[in-house]
C-alpha cells in the first residue's frame, strides 16, 4: 500500500502524487472501500479515485533518480516491438501505454519511429494512429523521465540523445 505524498504512476495520467487515502461517501459506492486521492503533477486541478485494492498493474511508484537513469542507459538494449498486423500492432500499444512500463514505452517508440522512417523512404506519410501512440508513449515516459531528474519535459529528447550517444558505438538507433 502507498502512503500520502508517495509519487505513483497511473495510466493516461502519468505521475500523480497520493494527496489522501480516504473513504467516499457517494451514492452508489461501498462506504468501507479506501481510495487514494491521486492529484497528477501535470494538472493540479484534477482528481482521481483510485481503490487502494485496484489491480496491481493499476498504479506503480514513479521512478526515483537512479531508476531513471538505469532506463536511458537500457535504452539502446530494448528491442522495437515489431508487429506487421495493424490490428494486433494498435492492441500493442495500448498494452503498453496502460503497463506504464517504460521499457514497453521504449519499445513502441522505437517502433514507431522505425515505422515512420521506413514509410517515408517508401514516400508515405505516417499513420495518424501511429503519429497519436508515438506522441502518447514519448509524453508518458519523458515525462516520468524528467520528473526523476528533475528536468523539463523537453529536455528529455536532447538528454537521452546525449547520453546515449556517449555510451553507444556510431550507428546504434537511439530514440
Amino acid at each position: 500500500m502507498y502512503e500520502i505524498g508517495d509519487y505513483v504512476i497511473k495510466a493516461n495520467n502519468g505521475v500523480c502524487r497520493i494527496d489522501d487515502i480516504l473513504h467516499l461517501d457517494l451514492p452508489n459506492t461501498d462506504k468501507s472501500r479506501l481510495y487514494y486521492l491521486l492529484i497528477p503533477i501535470d494538472n493540479k486541478n484534477a482528481k482521481l479515485y483510485v481503490p487502494t485494492d485496484a489491480p496491481e498493474n493499476t498504479l506503480r511508484k514513479a521512478l526515483d533518480e537512479e531508476a531513471a537513469w538505469e532506463v536511458i542507459h537500457k535504452i539502446p538494449e530494448v528491442e522495437a516491438a515489431w508487429i506487421t498486423n495493424d490490428k494486433l500492432r494498435e492492441q500493442a500499444y495500448k498494452e503498453a501505454i496502460h503497463s506504464c512500463s517504460p521499457t514497453a514505452l521504449i519499445s513502441i517508440i522505437k517502433n514507431l519511429y522505425l515505422r515512420r522512417k521506413q514509410r517515408i523512404e517508401q514516400g508515405k506519410k505516417n499513420t495518424a494512429t501511429d503519429e497519436r501512440y508515438f506522441k502518447i508513449a514519448e509524453d508518458n515516459l519523458y515525462s516520468e523521465l524528467a520528473f526523476a531528474l528533475g528536468k523539463e519535459k523537453s529536455e528529455m529528447r536532447q538528454l537521452i540523445a546525449d547520453t546515449i550517444s556517449r555510451h553507444t558505438v556510431p550507428g546504434d538507433a537511439v530514440l
